[in-house]
């Protein structure tokens, strides 16, 4: 019997938030698509519970967000170290809070994305082998037993911490373990808590309690004086013991479902990119739970990178386009394992002086609202930005607030509503251009570009022609500019007309 072969656009591995973001976005764009996962079924398993504002104005970018809204708690603040509180609702964002859903809601709804436009999602599937070549890479297989080969013009690792791809790439992934012996566990609860999160962290260890939403609660702990083997799962006395001493009260756990025990290593692979294939998402970097930071990470690298695979694969970018990936990503996987870093170092102190430390850092924050401010900022991932030319307008390289928008002429009869928001125009994969004036210069590129207007045009982009990336990057901006000035910016992102 012949060994099963396939050929396709993209090979994604992993079909956790990064991959399933990725592939949907990839098919969408008309690409052909494979997803190889190991896991031969759906997992309900959820190490993720926070879903940052950037990550909702992705998912509303794709048509997500509201839906996804519906199942979880929006938390207008978050409490740190007991005492800290930052403040989510003055982020200049449709999103000014953090989203608390299980990650297999979040799983969920890009599964299903992905599937309608047209991803193929293979489980059961073991990747053994990977080679490149000039042309493409080939991924081996086994599925059901039986040896497997897949071939694409690129291919991207997004399979987690334990990476295969990245393994077989050979790359390194320098890092350290920052924390060991970490308790998680589903549990009931016979006393609600007074607030959605409950945090808490002393001398004794720390607590992370969060609802399911259906009855269920999980809880993270980790006591300075208790070691576990990574996969034991704890004894429920164990756990109630760390939350009574960390939260004050143990809120009556009982009947556990399901738990474990792991340990969080804080890593980095220093190159995103081996050729024609990237790795995104935990198998790019990882850290610890703190701050809810990896899978909303892990889904803006898919964002950034979507995109530009697509014009690749259309013809429509130089290779220099993907070798961005590594500049714009990198830096901010080094970001997020700072900021990570931070929060569970000064949650573990040690010492008593450096406990007292972290209390006054936090009475000082608490009051100075510059850095609460930048804080909610980086922790939401609104606050990240790209680089731009040293010439570029202000504008390029930030992100795109939801603008809102009006059609830069009247609609013809019968045809589609022309977006009000600049996350609705978005949706539809493409670049965005938003002008006052009439841009006729664009018209060669009107199968790759969405048109609009300011909502406001008498406001501050009254004369600024702005091109927005398809993950809501600006990516070219001018004040007043000339069709040849217009026409060189579109050729330089969207390739010739």
């Amino acid at each position: 019997m012949s060994e099963k072969q396939t050929v396709t656009d993209v090979i994604v591995v992993g079909a956790g938030p990064t991959g399933l973001l990725l592939a949907g976005d990839l098919a969408a764009a008309g690409l052909g698509v494979t997803v190889l996962e190991k896991r031969a079924a759906e997992s309900n398993l959820t190490r993720a519970f926070a879903v940052h504002a950037r990550s909702l104005e992705l998912l509303d970018a794709r048509g997500l967000a509201d839906e996804l809204i519906t199942t979880g708690r929006p938390l207008g603040h978050l409490r740190l170290f007991n005492k800290l509180r930052v403040d989510l609702t003055d982020l200049p964002s449709r999103f000014p809070f953090v989203l608390i859903a299980p990650q297999y809601r979040t799983e969920r709804l890009l599964h299903d994305r992905a599937v309608k436009a047209g991803a193929t999602i293979l489980r059961g599937a073991e990747v053994t082998g990977l080679r490149q070549d000039a042309d493409g890479v080939t991924v081996e297989t086994v599925e059901d037993g039986a040896a497997a080969t897949h071939r694409a013009r690129y291919a991207v690792g997004a399979d987690g911490v334990h990476s295969t791809v990245r393994d077989l790439l050979g790359l390194p992934f320098p890092g350290e373990s920052v924390v060991e012996s970490v308790l998680l566990a589903d549990v009931q609860l016979e006393r609600e808590p007074a607030e959605a999160v409950t945090v808490g962290a002393n001398e004794h260890g720390f607590s992370f309690l969060v609802p399911f939403g259906d009855g269920w609660y999980r809880i993270i702990a980790w006591d300075r004086a208790e070691r576990f083997t990574d996969g034991t799962p704890p004894p429920l006395d164990v756990i109630a013991d760390i939350a009574r001493e960390t939260l004050g009260e143990d809120y009556g756990l009982h009947d556990v479902r399901w738990s474990s025990t792991f340990h969080s290593d804080e890593r980095q692979v220093p190159d995103y990119r081996s050729g024609r294939v990237f790795l995104a998402g935990d198998a790019a970097h990882c850290h610890s739970p703190a701050g809810g930071l990896g899978m909303n990470t892990g889904l803006q690298d898919a964002a950034n990178l979507s995109w530009k695979l697509a014009a690749a694969v259309r013809g429509r970018a130089t290779d220099a386009l993907l070798d961005t990936y590594q500049t714009e990503r990198h830096p901010v996987g080094r970001m997020v394992l700072r900021t990570s870093g931070a929060l569970i170092r000064l949650a573990l102190a040690q010492s008593a002086a450096t406990r007292a430390l972290r209390g006054a850092l936090a009475s000082i924050a608490e009051h100075v609202d510059l850095v609460v401010e930048r804080g909610a900022r980086t922790i939401s991932g609104i606050g990240i930005a790209y680089p731009a030319p040293k010439d570029a307008h202000p504008l390029v390289g930030k992100r795109v607030p939801d603008l809102r928008l009006t059609a830069l002429e009247q609609p013809r009869e019968g045809a589609p509503a022309a977006p009000e928001r600049l996350y609705e125009a978005l949706r539809a994969g493409e670049f965005v251009l938003v002008s006052n004036d009439e841009v006729a210069a664009a018209d060669p590129w009107a199968d790759r570009l969405v048109t609009a207007a300011p909502a406001d045009p008498h406001g501050k982009l009254r004369d600024t022609v702005l091109l927005i990336r398809p993950d809501g990057y600006a990516a070219w901006a001018a004040v007043d500019p000339g069709a040849g000035e217009l026409r060189a910016a579109l050729t330089e992102w969207l390739g010739e007309a």
